[in-house]
This record gives C-alpha cells, sequence and structure tokens, in this order.
C-alpha cells in the first residue's frame, strides 16, 4: 500500500465519498420517517355531518368506522364545542368571532386512525369509505400535505436504494481495480512466491487485508464526515423552521456500524474478486 500510496489514496477517497453521499441521503430518509411518525401520532380525520346524531346513531357509526379500520379514538362534537375550540386556535384575534355564535358550524366527528394506518394508500381509502356513510357531507385531513408528503418519502427511499446500489458498485469496482494493477505490478514477485511453494492461501492473504483496510478507512472517513456536514447544517440553519419544529437526529450507531460493516464486505469481496482473477490468469 505504501508503493502505491497515490492509487490507494484515489481509492479509499472514492470509497469515502461513495459511502458519504449513501449515508447523506439515508441519514434525511431516516429523520423524514421520524417526523412522518410524530405527525402520523396527531393525525386525525374530521368528518362533517348533516345533522346531530343521538345516543343510538352515534354507537351505530362508531360501529361502521371500527368495522373498516382500526382507530385510536373516535371524539363527537358539537358546533358549541368547534367554536371553542377555533376561539382557542384563533387566540388573541379571537375578536373576529365577536358577532357570530356556534350556528354556522356543523356537527362533526373526530377519528384518531391506528399507529400502525401511516400508509397514504389506507388514509385515502379510510377516508373514502367515511365520505359514503350516511349523513356525511365531508371528510378533511390534510390529503394535499399528507400525499406531497408520501410522495416525498418514496422519492428518498428510491435515492437511498439507487445510491445504496451505486455504492456496492463503486466500492467493488475501484478496488478490485486498483488491486488487480497493483498486482500486475507485482506479477514477477507473485511468480517467485508460487515457484517456492506458495499457496494461493498465502498470496490472497495480504490482498484481503488490504480491501479490507481500504474499506475501513474509506467507511469511517465517509461517516466522520457526515457527521462533521450534519453539525455544520444543524448550527447554520437551525431556526425557525422545520429544525426548529422537530428534532434532526444523526444516525443510530447501529446504522453507523452497519454502514461500516458493509463497506468493509464489499472492499474484501472486491479484493476477493480481483486476486481470484488473477489467480487465474
Amino acid at each position: 500500500m505504501l508503493q502505491s500510496w497515490g492509487v490507494q489514496l484515489m481509492t479509499m477517497l472514492t470509497v469515502t465519498l461513495s459511502v458519504l453521499i449513501f449515508s447523506f441521503f439515508f441519514l434525511i430518509y431516516t429523520n423524514m420517517i421520524h417526523v412522518g411518525d410524530k405527525i402520523g401520532g396527531e393525525l386525525r380525520l374530521i368528518v362533517y355531518l348533516e345533522s346531530e346524531l343521538g345516543p343510538q346513531q352515534q354507537d351505530d357509526l362508531k360501529k361502521k368506522i371500527t368495522s373498516f379500520r382500526k382507530v385510536e379514538r373516535i371524539v363527537f362534537i358539537s358546533p358549541e364545542e368547534a367554536f371553542a375550540q377555533l376561539g382557542k386556535q384563533l387566540g388573541t384575534d379571537r375578536d373576529v368571532l365577536e358577532d357570530l355564535d356556534a350556528s354556522f358550524l356543523p356537527y362533526s366527528v373526530e377519528i384518531y386512525p391506528h399507529k400502525n394506518l401511516k400508509d397514504l394508500t389506507h388514509i385515502k381509502e379510510f377516508s373514502d369509505y367515511l365520505e359514503n356513510l350516511p349523513d356525511t357531507i365531508k371528510v378533511q385531513y390534510g390529503h394535499g400535505w399528507v400525499e406531497r408528503f408520501g410522495y416525498f418519502t418514496k422519492l428518498l427511499r428510491f435515492v437511498v436504494i439507487i445510491s445504496g446500489f451505486l455504492l456496492i458498485l463503486t466500492t467493488m469496482f475501484m478496488v478490485s481495480s486498483t488491486l488487480r494493477l497493483t498486482l500486475y505490478a507485482r506479477q514477477k514477485e507473485l511468480k517467485v512466491l508460487r515457484y517456492l511453494g506458495a499457496t494461493n492461501g498465502y498470496i490472497e492473504g495480504p490482498v484481503l487485508l488490504e480491501g479490507f483496510t481500504l474499506g475501513v478507512l474509506g467507511a469511517t472517513s465517509g461517516l466522520f464526515a457526515l457527521f462533521f456536514l450534519f453539525q455544520w447544517i444543524k448550527s447554520h440553519f437551525s431556526g425557525p423552521g422545520l429544525m426548529n419544529l422537530f428534532e434532526i437526529n444523526f444516525l443510530p450507531w447501529p446504522y453507523c456500524a452497519i454502514i461500516l460493516f458493509c463497506s468493509v464486505l464489499f472492499c474484501t469481496f472486491g479484493s476477493l474478486l480481483s486476486i481470484r482473477k488473477f489467480l487465474k490468469i
């Protein structure tokens, strides 16, 4: 490695950059999933009704709702209660309601879906079912925002998968090509070892160790670079906005360990491919 340090350095930097790109998108994805879990816990569907429901009608409606999908709780809201909630939401601007009463507000039902009900398709199916129930005027649940958030997380998942696939190809190709060049440069030395009775395992050992070292150094450098990038972004862009509403966290240590392990595995496997092909020549 010292004799061909220039090529080895370029290979390590390539592995570092690949790990950095993959882990960066994976960091964004894990935080968006965390944000989605928090928002999903507060997600509710509001069903506006044509008229007030009696106790028996409320029980029948609850049975119809729970028969289609499991929910956390169902709350019936009267116009007076909705008017009071609206006043609390307006805060200091509640004086705009002074000339109004609760009569303009409809009766409604707030439905809090089960926490496992996170998929956009299921939420939309649930909303369509509620709209077809008797006495239902309209169903609201922030459809536009939930849909955009769902598409964004799907796009991030696709980017993470593609970057992970490119990480595998890049590390294996670069490590394999670099070590193959090193082996060609030392071809005469390896032939002498062969004549002296060196086994395949004796020749493969240093090459596998070299790939292992490149994987460890490249992945460690990539994760450290991601950590410093994360700290810089958090310190320079923290303020009013998304990062102030939700806590953005670095990758958990188990995820970092998995990324490190996979990088070492791919680099070692790439070195194994190079030496096996060389030994067959």
